[in-house]
């Protein structure tokens, strides 16, 4: 029995995960917000998503090789992300999920963890444009 969604889906189940994930952003009208923070071409954030993912699962060290730090709020800083752009990208993940063939033990291992990791990124409370602080004074 696989402990970990890595020994579940393997190498190639977590890359067919991040196609899937970013064809369903692609299509998908109700992920325009979270679409139009990407480059028109995903190839790159596709890459990082799947060694993210593989070393999230349980897999190798692959992202930290990459990136050298397993954070993601610094990356995600400059954009605004609020409760709706969150759940945007949880709808992607479900439907990206289901693409794939995951079984239900798999989805359901993935909620919660998958929740914590998208509302780690949220950096505002609300959706829409990013408000910087009244207290802030630019300096410089």
């Amino acid at each position: 029995m696989a402990d970990t969604p890595y020994e579940i889906l393997g190498d190639d189940g977590i890359r067919a995960l991040a196609q899937a994930f970013y064809e369903v952003m692609d299509e998908s009208p109700q992920a325009a917000t979270i679409r139009a923070m990407h480059a028109k071409d995903l190839t790159k954030v596709r890459s990082l998503l799947s060694a993210y993912l593989t070393q999230w699962m349980g897999g190798p060290p692959v992202y930290l090789a990459v990136k050298g730090t397993m954070c993601l709020t610094d990356p995600h800083a400059p954009y605004a992300i609020g409760p709706e752009e969150r759940d945007q990208w949880l709808r992607c993940m479900d439907l990206a999920l289901e693409r794939i063939g995951a079984s239900d033990e798999l989805k359901a291992m993935l909620k919660n963890p998958m929740f914590r990791v998208a509302d780690t990124v949220r950096n505002q409370d609300h959706s829409g444009p990013k408000v910087r602080a009244p207290n802030i004074i630019a300096v410089g």
